[in-house]
Parts: structure tokens; C-alpha cells; sequence
């Protein structure tokens, strides 16, 4: 955990999705590697401005999630290296930096070598949600939504909605609290949710396609705006679960990055919509 990190928290507090256990019928079988997530809904964490009921803000309301599917695990080294030969703009060396910062796949030994630093089975990091995005298009896949990855992250390893939990969120502050180890410890191997899905808590951060959405609030062709009450005292007063530190962390991470940032502990997964549901 950056000290930055922590600082924004303080700053940046708001619109992380809550997420409910799914009520639909049965998922449609993934694909390999992936794991199917049944349609459901969640409960924004932050209410939205025109939530009000006589003049008073009121709960936000439920939102849908569609059926989906999500990687079992974080994307590793060795898929990423196999990535990268396969397209050259991709590799240390020669990538732009309107789409990547210095710190691209520092931990690597070279372009096309990984080293010690980064086992060939542990998460890929030091990438940019460029790089990540240029992956999962390669694959067939994209990042999953900020809605997606915390309707899935409230999964605990026996239930899928475990938002009231103490046991489960005592869980992730004793993880966020922890110094990001020199070497990742292999994917798939730590921490497997409910659904079966791997590594969303105990390893990495992790990029998704709308990760910069969270300050932007209204339907987006109307309102382009920034909502000031998401700062400080008045992020406080919006918050519908007060005792939800970890999505309070999340959010203030995600609020701090810019899409061509590389971090030593952010990684990624692919996703990919159901067959008969929203893209």
C-alpha cells in the first residue's frame, strides 16, 4: 500500500459498487480459463445526487449486472511474455509512452526475458490499462467494468455476497495493511472466492475498463461533471456502508491512476460478456 494511496483515501471517497448475491437462473458455461457469473445486482456504495426523496438523499437503487464471464485468475508473466512476441509494439523497449510510463514491466529482466523477479506463473504487474486492454482485445476479451469486478470481489470463499461478513472484510484490511512482497506469489493459489475465481483479494489491484469512471457521476452524455460532495466530509455523508473500508481503498486507488500508469503491485484479468447479454 502506497503512502499516496492512503493519502487519497482521506480525499476520495465514493461511487464503488456494493454487490448482491445473483438471484438469476443458471450461468452459461464458460470458456476455458474463465468462470461464469450469473446475472445479479448491486447496491452503488455511494448514492447518486438526484437520489433524494423529499429533499433528503436516499438509498441509490439497484443496479442490474448482466451474466458475464471472468478469468479464473490474474493474467501471469508467461501469458504476457507470450503476448509481447507475438506483437513487438508490445515489449519494453519499444513501447509509446502515451501509452506507458517508465515503469513498464520494470521487474522484467529484458523484452523478452522475466527473470527472477517475475516468475513465469506469478500475476503480471508494471503493466498499463493500455497494455492490459491490448491483451485482453488479443484474447477475445476486454477488462471487466468497476461494477463487474466488485459484484464478483464481494464473493467471499463461501459466500457470494459477504459484504456483511466481519470475518471476510477483517480479511481484506489485514491484506491492504500488508507491504507488496519483491516477488508475487503464483496466480491461483491464494484466495478463491464463492463463484471460483481466484486472487481477486490477497495479491494484486487490479485495472478495469472504467477504472477513471468513479468521479464522474450522472449518465455521462448529459453529465460530464465532477460531483464535489465525493471529497471529504461530504463523501463521508454519501456513503450508504460506512464500515466498507476495503471498497473505500479501491476507489481511492483507482481515483490516483491515469491509464498509461505502471504499478509494481496492479495487475489485470480479461472478461467477457455472456452469450445473450450486454457486451
Amino acid at each position: 500500500m502506497s503512502g499516496r494511496t492512503a493519502l487519497l483515501l482521506g480525499a476520495t471517497l465514493a461511487a464503488v459498487p456494493l454487490a448482491h448475491a445473483a438471484r438469476g437462473g443458471p450461468a452459461p458455461a464458460a470458456p476455458p480459463g474463465m468462470v461464469a457469473i450469473p446475472a445479479g445486482s448491486y447496491a452503488p456504495l455511494y448514492r447518486t445526487p438526484d437520489s433524494t426523496v423529499a429533499g433528503r438523499s436516499a438509498p441509490a437503487p439497484r443496479v442490474a449486472v448482466e451474466a458475464f464471464f471472468i478469468d479464473e485468475r490474474p493474467v501471469t508473466n508467461a501469458e504476457f511474455l507470450e503476448f509481447v512476441r507475438a506483437h513487438p509494439a508490445w515489449r519494453r523497449s519499444r513501447v509509446k509512452a502515451i501509452h506507458a510510463d517508465r515503469g513498464y514491466l520494470r521487474h522484467w529482466a529484458g523484452d523478452l526475458e522475466l527473470g527472477p523477479a517475475a516468475p513465469p506463473d506469478s500475476p503480471v504487474v508494471s503493466v498499463s490499462w493500455f497494455a492490459a486492454m491490448a491483451w485482453c482485445r488479443a484474447h477475445g476479451k476486454r477488462l471487466p467494468t468497476v461494477a463487474q469486478w466488485e459484484y464478483v470481489a464481494a464473493a467471499s470463499a463461501e459466500r457470494r455476497d459477504a459484504t456483511d461478513d466481519p470475518r471476510f472484510l477483517d480479511f481484506l484490511r489485514d491484506w491492504y495493511a500488508r507491504p507488496v512482497p519483491p516477488v508475487l506469489p503464483p496466480a491461483g493459489r491464494t484466495f478463491r472466492n464463492a463463484y471460483g475465481v481466484w486472487d481477486l483479494h490477497g495479491v494484486i489491484w487490479e485495472w478495469t475498463l472504467d477504472f477513471n469512471s468513479a468521479l464522474v457521476t450522472g449518465e455521462s452524455r448529459a453529465d460530464a461533471s465532477v460531483e464535489r460532495t465525493l471529497y471529504c466530509g461530504g463523501a463521508a455523508a454519501g456513503a450508504s456502508d460506512f464500515t466498507n473500508y476495503a471498497a473505500f481503498m479501491r476507489f481511492a486507488f483507482r481515483s490516483s491512476l491515469e491509464a498509461r500508469y505502471t504499478v509494481g503491485s496492479l495487475g489485470f484479468r480479461g472478461a467477457k460478456a455472456a452469450a445473450g447479454s450486454v457486451p
